[in-house]
């Protein structure tokens, strides 16, 4: 068996089912939007460029942007659940299918790492004091970009879960580490604190015990990021749903213990919990985080709004994907609802929670209330029309589909 033609055949077959719909998407009016948003980006970033803020933070703006993108290592392997009967045999051999998979990851999150910094630069070597070379800015960053990715790789064959976790942890410190060692000392010394900090986390890999192929873990993390794909495409057109991965977060499980206990709330409480288990919680709260970081760091120029808008936007694009997550529910079937309360109940969540993200976005902008207020109220109406108008066009679009229905 050829295992690297294998690798390329099934990564083909799910694109294939993927392409079909991107016409769907472009349609949409997503390319629209994309390219005025790269419009007004490229302005705002022109007139930035051209009155660059004394005191603007501009290492710690390219450690909080640019270390995410280093350590993100995700792989797809393509693994199916039948291959832990027929790829079995296989499994002394199977580095020659992961690293296909693992060098084609690899490749395409430099690239994007690159490009992004490309765009920061110029900001860069105008804000800094002692700029380093673009050159060797970005070796350290593939280097240590191939070391996370490598370190992410041996996590998932690790067998205790534990450890998997803690070096999890660690594989966040480390680029993290490196990149502020990078920035704020000189290149010598930069280069000697890298070099050791390199080796010993490499060295600290080959210690805990690993499985030659973790098949039941790198299958469930292949299902995770194909469910991740379609639930994307599921904000822009009708898609088949995949499994979602499920969270515990106790700290949530009060969410929605305050509905009446009503036909009419069923739903609403059902949405609730499953929300709070989802991976579009966790996607809301790390795009929420960073934004509110961005607005408040642009608070005292008109970029915050822009900011601000976009950042709501993406945050209502998430919340649409809860409309996907019981399309064709058993129990709502057995326990049918009353007409009508399914998608009241989805429009009033999903206001709700919008809605919360943008008193909690604005937040950042208060500190500024007295100097500029006109544009800080103006704002927060901005961002409350914005939520009511992502409110409006789902109430559209459910007419439409009730309309074809019928």
């Amino acid at each position: 068996m050829n295992l690297r033609e294998l690798y390329v055949k099934r990564r083909g077959q799910f694109w294939g089912e993927i392409l079909p719909y991107l016409g769907y998407v472009i349609q949409s009016g997503v390319a629209v939007v994309f390219l005025f948003l790269l419009i007004a980006f490229a302005a705002w970033y022109t007139a930035l460029l051209q009155q660059v803020p004394p005191d603007l933070p501009i290492r710690w703006i390219m450690l909080v942007i640019l270390v995410p993108i280093m350590i993100n290592s995700s792989i797809r392997t393509y693994l199916r659940t039948a291959d832990t009967v027929f790829l079995i045999p296989q499994e002394s051999r199977m580095k020659e299918y992961f690293r296909k998979g693992w060098f084609s990851g690899v490749i395409y999150k430099i690239i994007g790492l690159g490009l992004v910094m490309l765009i920061l630069w110029p900001l860069y070597i105008r804000s800094d004091i002692s700029p380093k070379p673009l050159l060797a800015t970005f070796a350290v960053l593939i280097a240590f970009k191939l070391l996370s990715s490598y370190g992410s790789w041996k996590e998932q064959l690790m067998v205790s879960r534990n450890a998997a976790a803690a070096y999890r942890v660690l594989r966040w410190i480390v680029p993290a580490l490196a990149a502020a060692a990078w920035l704020w000392h000189p290149a010598g010394r930069a280069f000697i604190f890298m070099g050791l900090l390199a080796l010993t986390y490499a060295a600290a890999l080959s210690v805990p015990a690993r499985h030659l192929v973790a098949w039941e873990r790198l299958i469930a993390v292949e299902q995770r990021q194909a469910s991740r794909v379609m639930m994307v495409l599921s904000w822009f057109v009708n898609v088949p749903q995949r499994g979602q991965r499920v969270h515990a977060r106790k700290w949530l499980s009060g969410w929605g213990k305050g509905l009446a206990w009503k036909k009419e709330s069923a739903y609403r409480f059902l949405l609730i919990k499953s929300l709070s288990r989802s991976d579009i919680l966790g996607i809301l709260i790390r795009v929420g985080l960073l934004a509110a970081f961005l607005v408040w760091i642009t608070r005292d120029s008109l970029s915050s709004v822009l900011v601000y808008l976009i950042s709501l936007m993406i945050i209502g694009l998430q919340l649409s994907a809860l409309r996907k997550l019981h399309p064709e529910s058993f129990w709502l079937h057995v326990y049918p609802l009353p007409e009508g309360t399914r998608r009241d109940n989805e429009g009033k969540l999903i206001f709700q929670v919008q809605m919360f993200w943008a008193v909690l976005l604005w937040l950042p902008l208060i500190p500024s209330i007295f100097s500029a207020p006109g544009r800080i109220l103006g704002t927060a109406a901005a961002g409350i029309v914005l939520v009511f108008l992502f409110r409006s066009a789902a109430a559209r679009k459910n007419r439409r589909e009730d309309e074809d229905d019928e």
